[in-house]
């Protein structure tokens, strides 16, 4: 039932009239996509800006799946592979910032598809991409804790060679850092953004703190090997395929780009603040990516011996060669699993407010449970539906750490369908002349429903060039999406087979039963909540 939307009333004390008009324009701006303010609104520039950074964790991600482009690509191809992979994510987040500009809520794609989409089409498309945003956020919180725990083992491999790893072992420190993750978001949920803003400044120190020793002591390989040397351990039928194929791991070391989306109804000024802080974490995770590629490869003197280093991980073979020192390397290979812990805390947050506003449109079963928040405003029983996810699919890596592989394949293939849903539709409906300029934006409509005209919010690219990102983001997600089933060898076995079309088609086909059985009675797209007349 349709709420009357009250305006925040005028602050007494510690708050002057810009903080007023901010609230009051935040709770407008919810207000056009139908939404009430259920969240409080805790982050600024900064702690989102950090917030975006430390989950895509590009140079952390790119150190942990070295192996892939490696192995597909060799030093050239992990090079220029990177390079493509970032212009595209640059695109695909210009994009997203045009649509969460344009509504900046808590459900991000799945509520903008709804938007964009043709009537016929507009409740299923909605529903599907919501299914594949929850199912690629679950995936990338597993993989980034399963990873840390990996990494902490490689490290006491790296100082005790006969110690022999075993994946129980494994399991119990994965459950431990969901657990410090549960902490900071259930318990010390409003000290999330203070922590994301120092954790920013440990993701800059930290590169520094590893490419410093690493190209002053480390000997060097020639420039031309590591720009004109390429591979194809994989067996494909050519390098250029095999090069596409190994791009995969510098996709995964980039996803995640939609997390501030997610956290849009927590922050002050979204409109705005929400595009900047993601095209910002954009162009700096870039950067830094960039060099941790070069810094690696022009120091990896011996690669049989990181590519089969006992450790699991080439790059703290790499950092132990080029330092001598096994405390050197132990202090920098130490601090990618500290960045993958603190990465893990703002993944426990997106995937929960995903969870939670999906089940606010009523998109999940159990949807009353979840979509219920606390007296902090936190999404605690969301929270808990991931956490139980998690905590259940350690017991299926118990069996087999092969699993890993898939999940990552799957955050990757899932996340990227959902936005290459929403970017389609964008890119259609501007090329039809369906968005107004953001002058015409009317006041006093609910732009989510059907046939409601849409306008452009603050940030946005006009005319031609516009037009051209867009496309460029859609023929990059195709080819992303298309790769990312793909194995690493022509001749995979059982255990290095990419199960991750298995997982994608078979959230799609569950998902789309639900839906045709009960939930089209239920998800109508994203629920009206409040009135605006």
């Amino acid at each position: 039932m349709a709420v009357g939307l009250e305006l925040a009333s005028r602050p007494a004390d510690g708050k002057g009239p810009s903080d007023y008009s901010t609230q009051v324009h935040d709770q407008e701006e919810l207000g056009r996509v139908g939404k009430k303010e259920v969240l409080k609104r805790r982050f600024g520039f900064l702690s989102i800006v950090g917030f975006s950074c430390t989950i895509l964790a590009t140079w952390e991600g790119l150190l942990s799946t070295f192996t892939v482009p490696f192995e597909n690509g060799g030093p050239a191809g992990t090079v220029y592979g990177f390079i493509v992979v970032w212009a595209g994510t640059i695109s695909t987040l210009t994009t997203l910032s045009e649509m969460v500009s344009m509504a900046p809520t808590a459900g991000g794609q799945y509520h903008w598809v709804s938007m964009m989409s043709p009537k016929w089409c507009q409740k299923y498309l909605s529903y599907l991409t919501g299914w594949l945003i929850v199912i690629g956020w679950l995936g990338a919180f597993v993989s980034t804790i399963y990873l840390c725990a990996s990494q902490i083992q490689g490290l006491v491999v790296l100082n005790y060679p006969d110690y022999v790893a075993t994946q129980w072992q494994t399991v119990l420190m994965y459950w431990g850092m969901m657990a410090v993750a549960v902490f900071v978001n259930a318990v010390v949920s409003t000290l999330l953004p203070k922590v994301e803003s120092f954790v920013l400044i440990l993701h800059i120190v930290g590169f520094f703190a590893i490419i410093i020793p690493l190209l002053t002591l480390g000997e060097r390989n020639s420039t031309e090997e590591v720009f004109t040397t390429f591979t194809n351990d994989g067996g494909f039928a050519t390098e250029g395929l095999s090069f596409l194929v190994g791009m995969m791991g510098s996709m995964f070391a980039f996803t995640g780009a939609d997390a501030a989306v997610h956290m849009s109804e927590e922050i002050h000024n979204a409109a705005r603040v929400v595009p900047q802080s993601i095209i910002i974490s954009a162009f700096l995770n870039g950067a830094l990516g960039f060099g941790i590629i070069l810094s690696t490869l022009y120091t990896m003197t011996n690669v049989d011996a990181a590519i089969n280093s006992a450790t699991g991980y080439p790059f703290m073979e790499i950092f132990y060669n080029a330092t001598g020192s096994k405390a050197g390397s132990t202090v920098m290979s130490a601090i990618v699993p500290i960045m993958s812990s603190a990465g893990s805390i703002g993944s426990l947050a997106s995937s929960s407010r995903m969870v939670w506003s999906f089940s606010r449109d009523r998109g999940l079963p159990g949807w009353r449970f979840f979509s219920r928040v606390n007296s902090k405003a936190v999404p605690q029983y969301s929270i808990l539906v991931v956490t139980v996810f998690a905590f259940l699919l350690g017991l299926i890596i118990l069996g087999s750490s092969a699993v890993l592989n898939d999940v990552i394949s799957l955050a990757v293939s899932a996340l990227y369908s959902s936005y290459l849903i929403a970017c389609a539709l964008l890119l259609w409906k501007r090329c039809a002349g369906g968005i107004r300029p953001a002058s015409e934006a009317p006041i006093d409509v609910i732009v989510n429903t059907p046939g409601a005209p849409l306008a452009w919010g603050p940030f946005y690219i006009s005319g031609v060039l516009g037009i051209a990102v867009n496309a460029f983001t859609v023929a990059y997600l195709i080819v992303g999406v298309f790769f990312s089933f793909w194995p690493d060898e022509v001749n995979p076995t059982v255990n290095s087979m990419n199960w991750a079309v298995v997982g994608t088609a078979g959230t799609c086909m569950i998902s789309t039963i639900y839906y045709i059985f009960w939930g089209h009675r239920i998800y109508t797209g994203p629920v009206v909540e409040i009135d605006l007349s």
